[in-house]
């Protein structure tokens, strides 16, 4: 089996697997973002996120199912048509798009939503644009971000996290969504040549990480209040926006 042998890989990569896993177990996936930019200190950004689709399917697996009796269908059916539009355009520009353009856009738009959200700002919704279109261009950036960098979480938690939904269902929704999203996501990856033998062998020697995250992030949902729950949500996706921006700069 062939797998990644440089040690300064693994001592960004255990922390990135295991903090992922707890953000997508517990807290909406705020903090999963921030995986393959620490993973990228060590091997290049494209082979960081090809190692990490495969355990990010797995994490999927186990969230998924630990939270099946909260999944919300009807939202779902409004999230997943985007979602999948963006993928296809993240797909054809995989090789275009500057990585540097991409984290600058994403980690600002996080900063600024979660700024105004922490600050107690409520801003109107003037475009009066129907339900369906606003939930559309959110889901089809996450789509297309998540292609490109697995950083679809800002773009989706800035659609769902002013909704205020119980926080389980939430985290639910989330799960599934991106379980869906990142299987989806295999077919262009596998076409691109980076799910090769030594991307896959690494992405098993880390796979026992991914369900003791998960676990552990599920075991803090269930303690920590749904005010505070939401505060974090917000904390985290500042944070993951001033990882990508400092990544990009």
């Amino acid at each position: 089996m062939e797998f990644i042998t440089n040690p300064y890989f693994y001592l960004a990569a255990v922390p990135a697997v295991l903090l992922a896993g707890i953000s997508k177990g517990g807290f909406a996936g705020g903090l999963g973002v921030l995986a393959v930019p620490l993973m990228a200190l060590a091997i290049p950004a494209p082979q960081a996120a090809s190692v990490m689709l495969p355990i990010l399917c797995l994490m999927d697996l186990v969230g998924s199912w630990s939270y099946h009796p909260h999944w919300d269908y009807k939202l779902l059916r409004r999230l997943m048509p985007g979602a999948v539009l963006g993928i296809g355009v993240g797909w054809l520009l995989f090789r275009h798009i500057s990585p540097t353009a991409l984290n600058l856009i994403i980690g600002l738009l996080a900063i600024l939503f979660a700024l105004q959200r922490l600050a107690g700002l409520q801003l109107k919704d003037t475009s009066r644009l129907p339900e369906w279109l606003r939930a559309s261009w959110w889901t089809s950036l996450s789509g297309f971000t998540s292609t490109l960098a697995h950083a679809g979480g800002p773009p989706i938690m800035i659609y769902l996290l002013p909704k205020q939904l119980d926080k389980t269902v939430l985290v639910a929704n989330l799960t599934l969504y991106f379980a869906m999203v990142n299987y989806l996501k295999l077919v262009p990856f596998a076409e691109l040549g980076l799910l090769d033998a030594r991307n896959l062998g690494t992405a098993l020697v880390l796979a026992p990480l991914a369900p003791v995250g998960v676990y552990l992030g599920i075991w803090l949902h269930k303690r920590i209040d749904e005010k505070l729950f939401y505060r974090l949500s917000y904390i985290f996706l500042l944070l993951t926006g001033i990882k990508l921006i400092w990544s990009a700069l």
